[in-house]
């Protein structure tokens, strides 16, 4: 990709459309568009895990996944644009398996909380998986107008791979504080 933006202002948006990376205009409310703005929105999350003092492999993870997640939505963005590989995909597996396998079994089901960061983490894995329904839409939406995409599956797998790491992590991150995670309780009746 070549074209960088310069100006921020365009006024191209006024009249509800906004651009696709191809130059064609779409409906702000577009399935596509909305799946965009989710994929933002986590990118967005995952950046304010980062303003936290993580481990440094932590940190340096979710520098790596920021960074797919900006090419995950230049992929949404640019029709026919294949960005997110099976490689990513397992890389994200590679990584669950290795923050696992420091953690104990789960004894119950948890909630978030802990730590600030790992209650941070607990948002992004919620947020990443409106993002991959918003995904799921855009496919059905796109299916439904006999649209050809792309990699969208890959797009989803990456999303859900991504949303178990962040529950992952959430629970790395309170082990490494020494914090235990917050465990829900059946209410007496």
């Amino acid at each position: 990709m070549a074209t960088r933006l310069s100006i921020i202002t365009t006024r191209g948006g006024d009249d509800g459309t906004t651009g696709l990376g191809d130059g064609s205009r779409i409906p702000k409310n577009d399935a596509r568009i909305v799946a965009i703005g989710e994929v933002d929105e986590l990118n967005s999350f995952v950046g304010l895990l980062r303003t936290e003092p993580l481990p440094a492999d932590i940190d340096t993870l979710l520098d790596r996944i920021q960074n797919q997640l900006f090419d995950l939505g230049a992929e949404l963005c640019i029709p026919g644009h294949i960005a997110v590989k099976a490689e990513h995909i397992a890389g994200l597996d590679d990584a669950i398996a290795h923050y696992n396998a420091e953690l104990g079994k789960l004894q119950e089901f948890i909630l978030p909380g802990g730590s600030r960061a790992a209650a941070l983490a607990h948002v992004a894995r919620s947020v990443c998986r409106r993002a991959e329904r918003a995904v799921v839409a855009m496919e059905s939406h796109d299916a439904a107008q006999n649209v050809q995409t792309a990699s969208e599956s890959l797009v989803r797998q990456y999303l859900n791979r991504l949303s178990d790491l962040c529950f992952v992590l959430a629970r790395a991150i309170n082990r490494s504080l020494d914090t235990p995670d917050v465990l829900w309780r059946r209410e007496a009746p």
